[in-house]
């Protein structure tokens, strides 16, 4: 039986190889360009994979490709999960925990409102909303694979991932600035900062710019957030097949409730949870998880023609702009609030 299936999974390796080497490369190289000139890893590896998008239409490096940008991305976002841990959410107490639930409900929930009424789909305003209240690209990513296949779906989650990645370094630059400006001490900066910037990276890079302590709590309210990707994406596959029952249509194969990875995201976040995971299989964890989705994002690029992002227009930027101010002022008066 083994070395049947072994000869069942050989041509299917050896079909998926070139692509995924490809990704590789790719990735490869956007990680030298971040770590070299400091900007965002999936901004580089986005735009390398745009300039490399003429191998997606070559049958050597097409179907690895496709594999890369589906299951290597979907393995990526689930050993997120390997980030975070019960006792860090617990340990910032019971204000912060509802606080960043009302902040993402309140920012995807306008978010889709405002998308409504500026003629996009729902399910864009969720995307964009779900990028800027959770995670940035790692979260348009993982909503992208919960929502159905249709025609604008990698389009538009291309674009959110270049305009969260641009913002979120942009966020890093202005942020600390703002905090400073509104008196806030090292902790409050912190769950300024760790409320309201998209991307971990940038995150951590304006937090511990600040102060020591001020880099800890913003890393700690960051994993807040990223912890409601999993209930995020239930809704997401929860509202995409409501849409499909009251209109009777199908854009594509229906998601399950909650999708395989997930599961998986939500398994590891437990596992991890009850201490047992060595420290190094933590970082191996977050390490592979950061490469998948590089790599991922790297191959969507390379599937979509730049010609394509030209089209999209001014109002998909305003729609990303504006949920962008709306989280940082939302945040800021709730903190002035509380204090």
């Amino acid at each position: 039986m083994d070395a049947l299936a072994l000869t069942s999974w050989a041509p299917r390796a050896r079909t998926l190889l070139p692509g995924l080497l490809a990704s590789a490369v790719v990735a490869s190289a956007a990680t030298f360009l971040s770590q070299h000139y400091g900007a965002p890893v999936m901004l580089f590896a986005l735009l390398l994979g745009l300039a490399m998008n003429f191998l997606s239409g070559d049958h050597v490096c097409g179907p690895g490709i496709e594999f890369s940008a589906r299951v290597v991305l979907r393995l990526g976002v689930a050993l997120l999960g390997l980030r975070i841990t019960a006792s860090q959410v617990a340990a910032l107490g019971w204000q912060p925990v509802l606080g960043v639930v009302l902040l993402v409900v309140l920012t995807i929930g306008l978010s889709m409102l405002v998308a409504r009424l500026m003629g996009f789909q729902t399910l864009f305003g969720l995307l964009t909303g779900g990028a800027t209240a959770i995670c940035g690209a790692s979260a348009a990513l993982a909503l992208s694979a919960a929502m159905p296949a249709h025609a604008q779906k990698e389009k538009a989650t291309l674009f959110t991932v270049i305009g969260v990645s641009a913002l979120s370094t942009l966020a890093m630059i202005v942020y600390p600035m703002v905090a400073r400006w509104a008196g806030l001490d090292d902790r409050l900066a912190g769950m300024f900062l760790g409320g309201t910037i998209h991307d971990v990276a940038q995150v951590v890079g304006a937090g511990y710019g600040i102060s020591h302590e001020a880099g800890d709590v913003a890393t700690l309210v960051k994993l807040m957030r990223v912890a409601m990707l999993l209930p995020v994406i239930i809704f997401a596959s929860a509202l995409t097949r409501a849409r499909e029952r009251s209109t009777g249509e199908s854009a594509g194969p229906r998601p399950p409730l909650l999708p395989g990875f997930a599961l998986g995201f939500a398994l590891l976040v437990l596992v991890n949870s009850t201490g047992w995971v060595p420290a190094a299989v933590q970082q191996a964890g977050s390490d592979a998880s950061r490469w998948c989705l590089v790599a991922s994002i790297a191959a969507i690029g390379m599937k979509t023609q730049l010609k394509e992002l030209a089209t999209v227009g001014l109002k998909p930027i305003v729609l990303m702009v504006g949920e962008t101010v709306f989280l940082a002022a939302l945040v800021l008066a709730a903190l002035r609030w509380v204090n």
